[in-house]
C-alpha cells in the first residue's frame, strides 16, 4: 500500500535515473558528490545495509575520523586523481569516475551467493576486479584472502538459510503450516501461491500456482514461520554479506549476522515442533482449526493487484491479464 511503500519508491523510481540523486539539485557540485554521505540516504538498512557496513569498519573510521581535513581527503579532485588515506564508497565503486556503479561491485543476487567462488568461471572477471580496486592499498593477497573469506561466510549462511527454509517447506507440505497459503488473501498474482516459492520450488505444483510461477516473499499477511525465513535471508544474510564484503566483522557476526541466523534457525525449528505438536493434540481431541477471518483479508492489503483481480476479473490471475508482469508499470 502506498503508505508503506513511501520509503522504497523514494528510491527505487527516478532517484536511480537522476543526476541530482548524487549531485544535489541547485548545487550540482562534484566535491559533494564524491562524499560517502551521499550514498547514505538510500543505501542503508536491514535489507541493504551498506552504509552501517561501511561506517562502523576501518575504512569508515578512517573517513569519519579524517573528512574534514583536506590533505588527508581532497574532494576538490576528481576521483581520477584521488590519493585519499583511506576508501570512499565512490573510490571503490565509481573507481576513476565511472559512473556505472555494478561494473566494480560485487554481484548481489541471492544475497551474495551468486558470486562466492565455487569455480565458475562467470565472476572471475568480477572478483579479479575487486582484487584490482584493493591493491591500490593492500597487497592481492591479502585482497584475495577477504574475498575468500566472504565466500566462506556466504556459503556457510547459505547452509543455514536452506535448513530454514527446508523446516518451513515440509510445514506447509504436511498441511500443518499456520495458516496455509489457501487460507491467506491472494498475493500479488491474484492466486494463493506460498510465498517462499521461489528457485528450486518453481516446478512444483504442491506450492500452488503453475509451473515457473514464483511466490511472493511476503512481511505481512503469511504464517510466522514464513516471516522467520524471509528475515533470515533478506536481513541476516545480508548483514553477512555487506560485512565481510566491507571489513565490518561485527556485522558479519555477533550484530545479527551470522547470530541472527542462527536464532531464526532455532525459532524457526520452534515454530515447527509446535505446530506439529498443536496438529497431534487437535487430531486427538477431535478439533477442526479454522483460521480467524482476518487472515482471508489480509492487513491492509485491500490496494494492492491480487484484492483488485480476485474482485474485478473473477477467476484469472495478473498472468492470463498480463502475460509480461515486468511491464506492469506501463500496463
Amino acid at each position: 500500500p502506498p503508505g508503506d511503500t513511501a520509503g522504497c519508491t523514494f528510491c527505487h523510481t527516478s532517484p536511480e535515473e537522476r543526476c541530482s540523486t548524487c549531485h544535489q539539485r541547485h548545487q550540482f557540485n562534484p566535491a559533494v558528490a564524491r562524499k560517502s554521505e551521499q550514498c547514505k540516504t538510500c543505501h542503508w538498512g536491514k535489507d541493504h545495509r551498506d552504509w552501517e557496513a561501511y561506517d562502523i569498519s576501518i575504512h569508515g573510521t578512517v573517513y569519519q575520523v579524517n573528512k574534514w581535513d583536506p590533505t588527508q581527503f581532497d574532494m576538490s579532485k576528481k576521483l581520477a586523481d584521488a590519493d585519499y588515506v583511506g576508501p570512499t564508497c565512490q573510490y571503490c565503486h565509481m573507481r576513476g569516475g565511472h559512473h556505472n556503479v555494478q561494473r566494480l561491485s560485487t554481484v548481489y543476487t541471492s544475497m551474495g551467493m551468486s558470486n562466492a567462488d565455487r569455480g565458475a568461471p562467470l565472476w572471475k572477471e568480477k572478483r579479479d576486479t575487486w582484487v584490482s580496486v584493493c591493491d591500490d592499498c593492500h597487497s592481492p593477497r591479502f585482497a584475495r584472502e577477504n574475498l575468500q573469506a566472504m565466500d566462506e561466510a556466504c556459503k556457510d549462511a547459505g547452509l543455514k538459510y536452506t535448513e530454514t527454509f527446508k523446516v518451513a517447506e515440509n510445514l506447509m507440505l504436511d498441511g500443518m503450516g499456520e495458516p496455509m497459503p489457501k487460507d491467506l488473501a491472494p498475493d500479488w498474482s491474484g492466486q494463493h501461491i506460498w510465498s517462499l516459492k521461489i528457485g528450486a520450488y518453481h516446478e512444483g505444483d504442491k506450492y500452488g500456482g503453475k509451473k515457473g510461477e514464483s511466490g511472493e516473499f511476503r512481511m505481512s499477511n503469511c504464517s510466522d514461520i514464513e516471516r522467520v525465513c524471509f528475515e533470515s535471508v533478506g536481513y541476516w544474510m545480508t548483514y553477512i554479506f555487506k560485512g565481510m564484503a566491507h571489513g565490518s566483522w561485527n556485522d558479519a557476526t555477533y550484530c545479527d549476522g551470522s547470530f541472527g541466523m542462527d536464532g531464526w534457525l532455532v525459532k524457526a525449528k520452534a515454530a515447527s515442533e509446535q505446530a506439529r505438536r498443536f496438529t497431534a493434540l487437535e487430531k486427538k481431541a477431535g478439533i477442526n482449526w479454522v483460521p480467524a477471518e482476518f487472515w482471508r483479508k489480509g492487513d491492509y492489503l485491500d490496494q494492492l493487484s491480487g484484492m483488485k483481480i480476485v474482485k474485478e476479473f473473477p477467476g484469472k490471475t495478473i498472468f492470463d491479464l498480463c502475460p509480461e508482469p515486468g511491464r506492469l508499470d506501463t500496463h
